[in-house]
């Protein structure tokens, strides 16, 4: 049964419609990344890197096929590892901790359309970015708070890089990090009990407008300089949620340092400074939100933005945690009718975020729309960047019994006040 839901957005409407169950069958822990290179549209799945708490990873996996639906129809024998460059030793410069590949950027100058920058989701640990005295650079082993894994493992720390390719995908090098927070903000012990993260900023998906690329990101940090003694729960929440930052497009080679975070006014603050989150996407205290180091307050999380060309308009899907260990079962949906992020206040415009998705006892991260495949799709070269009326819901749904990355239903978004 089609479902139609208010989004709050004068004129503008979701309509959910049951679509053919499809399953993805590989590993999924992010944003799903999509490009269309030559005649394949490529899928960019999977985890690379060092990761001493989960294992390390080796299934960050490129997926092709000659339509949308081919390519997620890849089991995990079909996908092909690209090359990654190596992890550098702990002390060098260089790639550290894990990866997910969450958004990739295809250059409009390059004509073969192999040209891309990956964001890069990246993870690190005390032990695998160790703290330099002389930069101020990597974690201080000190008061470090324990993980998902139990006491005995400890939480890391996201944060922002990209990668280049210029044969597709096929092969990635290093570009370094584009956003991440210092030490001196990671939330210790004995304030932090939430398992996850001290802080830091992680999960992108970036899109490009004018001359620059505005990236969605998570912030998890405290808002200025850390200490127990002088924590405050509400300082802590009015600096965090779903937040966004910019880099110029000719800066994608070199990115650190060239990003700057929306800071209440203006992009204005550095690239590993505290910025403002978007106000319409924090949940007031009244609603159970608060500051994500305590584990038991909500909070938005892992944006999937998209310029959707019926409406004129850019649509953001998300997650919400409601409850310890990153659990919530539901999927939302923000609209922004501004077409030039970069003009004023435009990025922070974001209606208030709807539930189109509730799964009681299943626990939702992930979610993305990609194209369904239409000729006007293909022809289009369509991506989850890029979409049309309709698209194709995909999300991680997980159970004590399975995890499994998803789609069930297309999404179609409407003008209320156009001719049915």
């Amino acid at each position: 049964m089609t479902i139609e839901i208010d989004t709050g957005v004068e004129d503008v409407a979701v309509r959910l419609h049951p679509a053919p169950r499809q399953t993805f069958g590989s590993f999924v822990d992010c944003n799903m990344a999509t490009a269309w290179v030559g005649e394949e549209f490529r899928i960019f799945p999977g985890k690379y890197g060092e990761d001493p708490v989960w294992g390390d990873g080796a299934h960050l996996m490129i997926g092709r096929g000659g339509s949308v639906a081919a390519a997620f129809a890849r089991d995990t024998a079909e996908l092909t590892p690209p090359v990654l460059p190596p992890v550098a030793p702990r002390a060098a410069d260089g790639l550290h901790g894990a990866v997910w590949f969450e958004t990739v950027y295809q250059h409009p100058e390059d004509p073969t359309g192999r040209t891309l920058s990956a964001l890069y989701h990246n993870e690190n640990y005390p032990e695998t970015l160790p703290f330099d005295p002389a930069t101020g650079r990597g974690l201080r082993d000190e008061d470090w708070p324990p993980g998902l894994r139990g006491a005995d493992s400890v939480q890391a720390v996201p944060r922002i890089g990209i990668m280049r390719s210029t044969d597709g995908g096929e092969s990635w090098v290093d570009r370094g990090i584009l956003l991440e927070d210092r030490d001196e903000r990671m939330i210790r012990l004995p304030v932090n009990r939430n398992e996850c993260f001290p802080g830091g900023v992680g999960d992108p998906s970036a899109v490009a407008c004018g001359d620059h690329l505005y990236v969605f990101y998570g912030e998890y940090a405290y808002p200025e300089a850390w200490n127990a003694r002088d924590w405050d729960d509400d300082v802590e929440a009015d600096g965090q949620c779903v937040s966004v930052a910019r880099v110029p497009l000719r800066d994608l080679d070199a990115p650190t340092g060239a990003a700057r975070r929306w800071d209440g006014t203006a992009f204005a603050a550095p690239w590993d400074g505290a910025g403002r989150p978007i106000e319409s996407l924090r949940i007031p205290a009244a609603e159970g939100g608060g500051g994500v180091s305590q584990g038991d307050r909500r909070f938005y999380w892992g944006p999937s933005v998209s310029w959707n060309e019926a409406i004129g308009a850019w649509v953001m899907l998300l997650g919400r945690v409601d409850a310890p260990l990153w659990v919530g079962d539901s999927l939302f949906l923000s609209i922004n009718t501004c077409p030039d992020l970069g003009d004023g206040d435009a990025s922070q415009r974001w209606s208030r975020p709807v539930r189109i998705v509730h799964r009681p006892g299943h626990t939702l991260w992930y979610p993305s729309l990609q194209p369904v495949d239409s000729a006007e799709d293909l022809e289009l070269r369509r991506t989850c960047l890029r979409l049309g009326a309709r698209s194709r819901l995909w999300f991680k749904d997980m159970t004590d019994e399975a995890h499994e990355y998803l789609s069930e239903h297309e999404v179609e978004l409407v003008r209320t006040g156009a001719a049915r």
